[in-house]
């Protein structure tokens, strides 16, 4: 199963091209020496290295098929590799254009009601199988939110506040400081950027051991 799952990531990861490895540098050396693999490291951001820990931030559009098949593929992978050693978050990143930002409005607001991984498995799933950008419409939407176990009146009045767009925006200028350009990029511990043709299961599995491996050294 493991292996199986590493080359159905792989075979997503390397037909990036429409939004990746186009806009992205092939190779990024280390630049620390205890670490191993291919990443770049950002040196005018802060580590958030906790000893046994490594907080995995993921850059997404839900809009983008390769985000998709790292959700499905590539984040099961990590959990099963490493456990609760890992910490996975997704930062809305839209790289697809024409797109209206409800997804991510709608991620945000499910993540402050606590469902925030049940509402990104749904709405991945209704664009990319059920091939529904329905999640503007309001009667799909409700239908949604029941889904993932929450009240409709009350996810909707904190859509209406603004604050999941806020959030959203936050996340996206995020990215952008970080130049973020292609879709799913991910950052280890703050400041170690791995994306483009870096995204493979080895070298991303290879640089999350070395940080954890270095740990126990200490």
């Amino acid at each position: 199963m493991k292996s199986r799952m590493m080359s159905r990531w792989t075979a997503a990861i390397w037909v990036m091209g429409v939004v990746g490895l186009l806009l992205t540098p092939v190779v990024v050396l280390a630049t620390k020496p205890e670490l191993k693999g291919k990443f770049e490291i950002l040196k005018d951001e802060t580590s958030t290295h906790q000893p046994g820990k490594v907080k995995v931030i993921e850059f997404a559009d839900f809009y983008c098929p390769h985000c998709h098949h790292f959700e499905e593929t590539g984040v099961p992978l990590l959990m099963k590799e490493f456990g609760n050693r890992v910490e996975i978050t997704m930062v809305g990143f839209p790289v697809i254009p024409g797109k209206l930002p409800t997804p991510f409005d709608m991620y945000e607001q499910a993540k402050m009601m606590g469902k925030g991984d049940q509402m990104k498995a749904v709405l991945f799933r209704t664009i990319h199988k059920e091939k529904l950008d329905g999640v503007l419409d309001r009667s799909i939407r409700s239908l949604l939110i029941k889904e993932v176990g929450l009240d409709v009146e009350t996810f909707e009045a904190g859509m209406e506040s603004g604050k999941p767009a806020r959030l959203f925006e936050a996340g996206r200028r995020w990215g952008e400081r970080v130049k973020v350009s292609s879709t799913p990029s991910i950052l280890l511990d703050g400041n170690i950027k791995v994306d483009g043709a870096n995204m493979t299961p080895e070298n991303v599995l290879t640089i999350i051991r070395s940080i954890l491996e270095a740990d126990a050294k200490k």
